[in-house]
């Protein structure tokens, strides 16, 4: 599955907090987690992740280590081709 979250700090972005941040993603990696994509970006949100997970549950628990980090918001996303075979 195709996750895309959207995140804020909760704390201020540090060196320190952006390595703290690496590690957390690291073990996330190690349990299935992949990421394919990480955006720092301007206005609502300070930053986008797109990654792989085995399904939602493996997302919860892999999101549930980043709470102290970041307030998130995780979108599932469904590839354009799968979604219109939907409509048939």
């Amino acid at each position: 599955m195709i996750f895309i979250t959207l995140t804020r700090w909760r704390r201020k972005k540090t060196k320190e907090a952006l390595a703290e941040l690496s590690k957390l993603m690291k073990l996330a990696g190690k349990e299935g987690a992949k990421f394919l994509g990480h955006y720092w970006t301007l206005g609502r949100y300070d930053g986008v992740t797109i990654w792989e997970g085995k399904d939602e549950k493996a997302a919860v628990k892999a999101l549930l280590r980043f709470g102290d980090m970041l307030s998130t918001e995780t979108l599932v996303a469904v590839p354009r081709e799968e979604a219109v075979k939907l409509l048939e």
